[in-house]
């Protein structure tokens, strides 16, 4: 994940492209649908809510994921080349984030 990420802030080639595969999907969804901040929702929001609510959440979640990545080539001529460019490394940042987090905690849970 640290490398992914370092990759969309230096806009290094780490990791080879397929032909033809589109940059801008794994930033925007990937976080959306299977990121921490989703499982860690999910789980605060079962220690105070039924699970019909829950279920609803994520209906709705999921509903408007399917909208987003729809949309993305749409979103890729509004923003351009340099706003994708912005974008990407934006996402990057916030990927990088996740990752030094995941590893401090991992190596504090290790120290303990």
């Amino acid at each position: 994940m640290f490398l992914v990420g370092l990759e969309m802030v230096l806009g290094l080639d780490i990791f080879k492209e397929e032909p033809g595969s589109t940059g801008t999907l794994v930033p925007i969804a990937f976080p959306l649908i299977a990121g921490t901040g989703t499982l860690t929702t999910i789980m605060s929001l079962k220690a105070n809510y039924d699970d019909e609510y829950i279920l609803l959440g994520i209906l709705i979640n999921l509903i408007i994921i399917f909208a987003a990545v729809h949309l993305l080539k749409w979103l890729e001529k509004i923003l351009g080349k340099t706003g994708l460019i912005a974008v990407r490394k934006f996402f990057g940042v916030i990927l990088l984030a996740i990752a030094v987090k995941i590893f401090g905690t991992n190596v504090q849970a290790f120290a303990k």
